[in-house]
């Protein structure tokens, strides 16, 4: 495929009709959710389908062990929402259990960095409260799939090959599934997984075992999933099987039945913030999305229009407001429903006006998060080679957890994470809009195989979500029972002279909240189609510390796609950017999805030659 790079063309062309339109990061999800659309259901009821459908053809991006938020525009309520499917830390999490192990940081993989499973019960809240369909219409597709199979994407044998070792040595049960005749599988072979099959076989079966209509299905699978056949397996492993993980030695877990049987998936309020005649809006700062949010503030005060998008002012402008909301990220945001979070002030124009004198010629190598008396505690002092967290008792003493500074490269990186098992996950994600003008984001993630065990009555292995706490009672991420996880995940929708206008998102970890304002701002400012926004060179920077194990950071390195002007480079080195190049499309996997009167509009990540759009 030959791939263009003037903004006047683009890999393929922006959807545009009048019905509908899925977007989402694997082409056959894409396909499972219009078909939802083209039988009649609504955006929600494909958007548990594309779902669930995800789950099975990306299991290296996601599972049901993992987490789900989920923003709506529902036209019937007129508002926009928010389904929480992040699960809470277990009762018996508790920071003085991991210190008693001689733990500083979760560890990045295995049992003990497992919260509860929040896709299954958010997907149904979502079909419950939203849908229209019953609960076979929208898990047949992913039955079938898991059961007779699906082609391989190059990225899933590649995953498996980095834990295949780990596979054969410790987690039996994985390579079970994952390592079919004792090999790695090719990519484009089909590949199944009757056991994952066989699990939401069972839920349906039993969930349409008495009869009545669609609500009580969906009720009846929800309490087969919390409290039946699939809590009792997860409780199971947990409590019998030491299970290897990135500590180097076998831990058991904590996560428990009576867990899972205590905890639903929630809806709640988005954040926003209005930014000229958009309002942008993302779930609370249990997640990272407050930092777009920031950024806008930041660049607000700045004419961006018409400005080259693949400039270096552009550049720089949004690297260094994204190093300024990412150093408050990991200061101030919390599971508010534990701690204060100063949502109001972190996006009040005093104080973003004081931040944005920050903002120089050259490029920041400090982390510098603000200051909100009575708020937040800081992560970033610098001490030697490494940064190391600030304590009570003074700079330099560690009592938050080491963050460590990465190596050289990233794939020197790389190599020393994979001897441990510690091989990064990533996401999934779609966009939805139907021809009622419904709206759906998504962001799935967690669950990955390569991050705990195959659970073997089960067919899937649990989240890691756990290791982005904090093993420190001071500050707002805080490892606490119940509480959730401060998490990358971050699906927007944007609202245009007051109307739902646009839902988009993309994988990625903490670059998710670099590349969703990349689109955002390229399409407002730039005058670029949905298509052309995701096409444009992307980059992103590891300035600030990781979310995943071991938290490394990378002063003042941004990376950036081959297709930057060399013009550009140069420019961004003198300002003093450690600029690393990449390959020419490898930064993002952008889906996003339009409302614009009575046109649907959407468009997809060329990179990795998986995501797609659909519509008509």
């Amino acid at each position: 495929m030959s791939l263009v790079t003037q903004s006047s063309f683009t890999t393929r062309p922006e959807i545009d009709g009048t019905f509908g339109v899925v977007a989402s990061t694997h082409w056959i999800a894409t396909a499972v959710g219009m078909g939802i659309l083209e039988r009649g259901g609504n955006a929600f009821d494909a958007a548990v389908a594309t779902a669930f459908t995800l789950q099975v053809v990306e299991p290296h991006l996601n599972g049901p062990g993992g987490d789900a938020p989920i923003i709506v525009y529902d036209v019937r309520k007129g508002r926009p929402e928010v389904i929480c499917g992040q699960g809470p830390a277990p009762a018996a999490a508790t920071i003085a259990h991991y210190r008693a192990l001689g733990l500083d940081l979760v560890p990045g993989t295995g049992l003990l960095a497992a919260c509860i499973p929040g896709p299954f019960d958010a997907l149904m809240l979502l079909l419950r409260a939203y849908g229209t369909m019953r609960l076979r219409d929208v898990l047949e597709a992913a039955i079938g799939y898991a059961r007779h199979g699906y082609p391989l994407v190059e990225r899933i044998p590649a995953t498996i090959a980095t834990v295949e070792a780990l596979f054969r040595e410790h987690w039996t049960s994985s390579a079970a599934i994952y390592l079919p005749g004792g090999r790695v599988p090719e990519a484009g072979t089909i590949f199944t997984n009757p056991t994952l099959a066989a699990t939401y076989e069972r839920i349906l079966d039993e969930a349409e075992s008495r009869g009545g209509g669609r609500e009580a299905e969906i009720e009846r699978a929800r309490e087969v999933w919390s409290q039946g056949f699939v809590a009792e397996a997860i409780d199971r492993f947990c409590r019998t099987e030491a299970v290897m993980d990135t500590t180097g030695r076998p831990n058991r877990g904590v996560l428990t039945g009576q867990d899972m049987a205590g905890w639903e998936a929630g809806v709640e309020a988005p954040i926003s913030y209005d930014y000229g005649r958009y309002t942008v809006l993302k779930c609370g700062p249990w997640t990272q999305g407050l930092t777009t949010l920031q950024q806008l503030a930041l660049l607000s005060g700045y004419d961006l229009d018409g400005i080259d998008p693949t400039g270096p002012d552009f550049i720089h402008l949004q690297v260094e407001a994204a190093k300024l909301a990412f150093a408050d990220r990991d200061t101030f945001y919390g599971d508010p429903l534990f701690v204060d979070v100063p949502v109001e002030q972190l996006l009040g124009s005093a104080y973003n006006d004081e931040r944005r004198r920050l903002i120089g010629e050259g490029a920041s190598h400090e982390l510098r998060p603000g200051t909100i008396p009575g708020y937040g505690k800081s992560v970033g002092a610098r001490a030697g080679g490494e940064r190391v967290a600030v304590g009570a008792t003074g700079a330099g003493e560690p009592t938050v957890g080491r963050i460590q500074r990465a190596s050289a490269t990233p794939a020197e990186d790389a190599r020393r994470l994979d001897k441990l098992g510690a091989v990064r996950g990533d996401t999934v994600h779609f966009d939805i809009v139907d021809r009622w003008g419904n709206m759906v984001s998504g962001t799935p993630s967690g669950g990955w195989l390569q991050s705990s065990p195959v659970i073997p009555e089960l067919g899937f292995p649990l989240g890691t979500r756990a290791q982005m706490f904090w093993l420190d009672e001071e500050h707002p991420a805080a490892l606490m029972p119940g509480k959730r996880p401060r998490s990358t995940l971050s699906p927007t929708l944007a609202l245009r002279d007051g109307e739902p206008y646009l839902a988009w998102g993309s994988p990625g970890g903490d670059q998710q909240d670099q590349w969703i304002p990349q689109l955002f701002l390229r399409h407002v400012h730039a005058g670029m189609n949905l298509q052309e926004a995701i096409d444009a060179p992307a980059w992103h920077t590891e300035h600030f510390p990781s979310s995943f194990w071991p938290r490394t950071s990378r002063p003042g390195v941004i990376v950036l796609e081959g297709r930057v002007p060399p013009a550009t480079v140069a420019e961004l080195r003198r300002r003093g950017h450690i600029v690393e190049i990449g390959e020419d499309w490898s930064e993002g996997r952008l889906t996003a999805a339009a409302r614009d009167g009575n046109r649907r509009k959407a468009a997809a990540n060329p990179r990795g030659m998986q995501g797609y759009a659909a519509g008509r």
